[in-house]
């Protein structure tokens, strides 16, 4: 490795606050430092990369296109510099540390309620948790498991299975009142909420209980879990909603089976192990404390049927 080539953070730090106040001597105000000091830092930078970084045009310093294509990539690093001191400085007083990427709506509702039961033995574990929705390159980012729905297949990582999906047409019982349908072949002409990643799902519910027709793709359209799950029970229409997501709801009344009519998704749900880093002592036994964790469930399901 080049050491000449390791970018010093400071001089990133005055490039990316030059770029954003379009400024030196606001820069520097920023950083505590004079206008000479931004500027030298500023040429240190072009000298490093052999690039000109910034125009001068009247009273501001503007980025040229170089500059510009550098930009970006200056503060995604500067956002995992300080993203890495927070952790080591939150996980100063832990043994262990494990970072954790998992869907927002499934991390909030399916495993959060699962991690006290995981922590009540393992109080020294400093836990960092980001939300993910699609895979990602673990040598970019810095985590030690991921939560995957899908198929078992993420580049350099090694996929767990966990379970499958099944999803139920579920709506407010005001609204399934209302709409008094007679059979799931009504649920054509019914206000339908699709969720926008998973685009063909109800026509394959609709496939599989009645005959299709042109007006599946019909009604509103929500990027997450969370939110189909509030307008559904706002009363905005039907949703079509993994059974595990919606156990409260169901429990509560809030939300109600519109036909006791479920349906198996082809993908499931995994747990994903980076290649690089299996020897995390805390990400191993998350990973298996949570595989023992739901043979235990599934038994107990058998037990009470």
């Amino acid at each position: 490795m080049k050491r000449s080539l390791i970018p010093d953070i400071a001089i990133l730090q005055a490039f990316e606050s030059a770029a954003r106040h379009g400024n030196f001597t606001r820069a520097a105000a920023e950083l505590s430092l004079t206008q000479s000091a931004i500027s030298r830092q500023i040429r240190d930078l072009e000298g490093q990369t052999g690039l000109l970084l910034f125009e001068r045009i009247r009273q501001r310093v503007v980025l040229t296109e170089a500059g510009k294509k550098l930009l970006p990539d200056v503060r995604r690093l500067l956002a995992q510099s300080e993203e890495l001191m927070i952790r080591a400085v939150a996980s100063a007083n832990a043994v262990a540390s494990l970072t954790i990427a998992t869907l927002p709506t499934f991390g909030a509702r399916w495993l959060m309620p699962r991690l006290p039961r995981f922590f009540a033995s393992r109080p020294s574990i400093a836990l960092a948790m980001e939300s993910r929705s699609e895979p990602f390159d673990f040598e970019a980012e810095i985590f030690d498991l991921a939560f995957h729905y899908g198929q078992p297949s993420w580049a350099k990582a090694e996929c767990t299975y966990l379970f499958g999906e099944a999803v139920l047409p579920v709506a407010s019982p005001a609204l399934i009142r209302s709409l008094a349908l007679p059979s799931a072949a009504a649920l054509t002409e019914a206000p339908l909420i699709h969720l926008t990643t998973r685009p063909h799902l109800w026509t394959q519910w609709l496939d599989r209980y009645c005959a299709a027709s042109d007006g599946n793709y019909r009604g509103s359209r929500f990027d997450q879990f969370s939110m189909i799950i509030a307008a559904a029970i706002a009363g905005l229409g039907i949703a079509l909603l993994p059974t595990y997501l919606i156990e409260e709801e169901i429990e509560t009344a809030s939300l109600a089976p519109v036909f006791d009519l479920p349906l198996s998704t082809e993908n499931a749900y995994y747990l994903v192990t980076p290649e690089g880093r299996r020897s995390n002592a805390a990400a191993t036994g998350f990973r298996d404390w949570l595989i023992a964790d739901l043979t235990r469930q599934t038994a107990t399901a058998r037990i009470d049927t």
